[in-house]
C-alpha cells in the first residue's frame, strides 16, 4: 500500500517555489514574444497578398499540429546545428531557458494567431468605414474603436491560450531546465524516489494556484471592461 503524508506537500513547497520566478519569466516572456509574432500571423492572413497568406496560414496548420514536446525537443537539439551549419555559430552553451522560450513562443504565437484573427473578424466592418468618414486615419481606427472591442471579444480566448501556455511550459524540465516541474523532480532525486507523490501534489499545487490567478484576473478585467462599455 502507498503511505502518504500530507505534511510533506507543505515541506517541500518552499524549495519548489524558489524556482517560481523563472517559470513566470518564461511565461511572460514567451506571452510577450508570441503575441507580436501571433499579430504579424494574425496580419499576414488578413491582410498580406496571396504569398504571406498561404505562409502565414501554413505556419499555423504546422505549428497547432506539432505536439509542444516535440517541438520542445526540435528546437533544443535542432536549432544548435542548424545554426552551426547555416551561421557557424555554437549555442551549445546557451541558457536552457532561451530554447523554452524559443519553442513556446513559435507554439504560443500560431495559436494566439487565430485568436486574434477571429476576434477582428467579429467586429463589424462598418467600424472601420465610420472610423474613416470622420477623419480618422487606418492607424487610428483601429486603435481607437477596433483595437477595444476586438481585445474584449479575444480576453476569454487569450486567457486559456495563456492557461495552455503555462501547462505546456511544464515540458522544460524534460531537457534539464529547474522550474517548477523541474525542481519537483530534483526533490525526487534527492530523496531518492521518496515522497514523489507528496511532491507532485505540491508542484500541482502551485500550477493551481497560478491558474486560479489567472482566471480570477480575466474575470475582473473582463469585468472592468464591461462596466467602462456600459
Amino acid at each position: 500500500m502507498v503511505s502518504y503524508d500530507l505534511s510533506y506537500v507543505f515541506k517541500f513547497l518552499p524549495d519548489i517555489l524558489s524556482a517560481l520566478p523563472l517559470t513566470l519569466w518564461i511565461l511572460l516572456l514567451t506571452t510577450s514574444l508570441g503575441s507580436l509574432l501571433g499579430a504579424l500571423l494574425a496580419w499576414g492572413q488578413l491582410y498580406g497578398d496571396e504569398v504571406l497568406a498561404s505562409l502565414s496560414r501554413g505556419y499555423v496548420f504546422v505549428l497547432r499540429c506539432t505536439p509542444p514536446i516535440v517541438l520542445l525537443f526540435m528546437v533544443f537539439y535542432g536549432l544548435p546545428e542548424f545554426l552551426e551549419w547555416w551561421l557557424g555559430l555554437d549555442v551549445n552553451g546557451w541558457s536552457r531557458t532561451i530554447f523554452v522560450v524559443t519553442a513556446m513562443t513559435l507554439l504560443f504565437a500560431a495559436s494566439i494567431s487565430e485568436v486574434f484573427k477571429s476576434a477582428y473578424e467579429a467586429v463589424p466592418v462598418g467600424q472601420m468605414e465610420a472610423g474613416l468618414s470622420i477623419g480618422l486615419t487606418e492607424l487610428q481606427t483601429f486603435w481607437r474603436i477596433l483595437f477595444p472591442q476586438a481585445f474584449r471579444i479575444a480576453l476569454p480566448n487569450i486567457s486559456n491560450a495563456i492557461l495552455n501556455l503555462l501547462k505546456d511550459t511544464a515540458l522544460a524540465y524534460i531537457i534539464g531546465l529547474a522550474d517548477v516541474m523541474g525542481a519537483g523532480n530534483l526533490l525526487i532525486g534527492r530523496n531518492l524516489g521518496n515522497y514523489s507523490l507528496e511532491t507532485y501534489t505540491a508542484v500541482a499545487a502551485i500550477y493551481w494556484g497560478l491558474a486560479l490567478l489567472l482566471s480570477v484576473g480575466s474575470q475582473l478585467l473582463e469585468k472592468s471592461l464591461d462596466a467602462g462599455k456600459r
